[in-house]
């Protein structure tokens, strides 16, 4: 499918892309309805036809508002769809929440995906991570490696804007979604992960959203909930500060702080030296 009203650059890289699917002959797509992987399961589908099957992900560390949305879009999209739960809670690995969680994380859910893409005779796994995620502490993307798994959107260094400029061109409604992310994200490694801390992080950030915040964290430092959102967002924070304060207390929080440096994209990686995040 060719994309109109984009550069000639960015025409010729879909193109690349769209070439090196059609080569694979058949993929498992991990999808979990976000900007990312809501591109790369359109364009799967765009030249691999019925030879696509999207695995949705959805653990303890995964907000049902991810869970429904890759629903909504995998049968929009036309796509034969499976949801595995792979409990991660009993990962003792993950549960203890070091520098190298993602690794582990990471491994333990695209072994499944291999063994689901065996059974269906997909050529191969690919996952939609992208040139701006190497930026940042990822652990995870070692794993990927190990495994085979393929990344086709960092094998063409797609950024994240050049995904979203290519989606509404595709009149893929995700362009404009804020981006997402597992639940443990929002956890300082060395807090052990659990049930309740995660049951209480989503119901946070559920509310914020309904509110209607759009770009927002909440960040779980035990008995203070640290809000990240949009400095734009600031003064309607300010404006419902009492009825943030009151509810998530009652989620459990004693104090609820709201972090001037706004929104950023895994800021807790921000304490850790990435070279404690190696795996050996």
């Amino acid at each position: 499918m060719e994309v109109k009203d984009i550069s000639r650059n960015l025409k010729s890289k879909y193109q690349k892309l769209q070439d090196y699917l059609l080569e694979l002959g058949s993929v498992t797509v991990a999808f979990s309805g976000g900007v990312d992987s809501t591109f790369l399961l359109k364009a799967a589908k765009d030249v691999l036809n019925d030879k696509v099957l999207a695995v949705t992900v959805h653990s303890e560390n995964h907000s049902g508002r991810d869970l429904e949305m890759a629903l909504k879009l995998a049968e929009k999209l036309g796509i034969k769809h499976l949801i595995i739960t792979p409990f991660l809670l009993k990962n003792r690995q993950f549960v203890n929440n070091t520098p190298q969680r993602c690794y582990y994380c990471k491994k333990q859910i695209f072994t499944e995906i291999l063994k689901i893409a065996g059974e269906n005779k997909s050529n191969a796994v690919i996952e939609a991570s992208n040139k701006d995620d190497e930026k940042d502490f990822r652990p995870g993307l070692k794993a990927l490696d190990e495994l085979g798994i393929l990344s086709p959107l960092r094998k063409f260094s797609f950024s994240k804007n050049e995904i979203r400029n290519i989606s509404k061109r595709l009149s893929l409604e995700t362009y404009s979604h804020p981006s997402s992310s597992c639940l443990a994200t929002r956890v300082p490694y060395g807090i052990k992960l659990d049930e309740k801390i995660l049951i209480q992080i989503d119901k946070a950030e559920d509310y914020l959203l309904k509110l209607g915040f759009t770009n927002v964290r909440v960040r779980y430092h035990r008995e203070v909930a640290r809000i990240e959102t949009e400095p734009s967002e600031f003064q309607k924070m300010i404006k419902l500060k009492s009825k943030i304060a009151e509810f998530f207390k009652k989620l459990g929080f004693t104090y609820t702080a709201v972090d001037l440096e706004g929104y950023r994209n895994g800021s807790l990686n921000s304490l850790v030296d990435k070279n404690q995040g190696s795996v050996d």
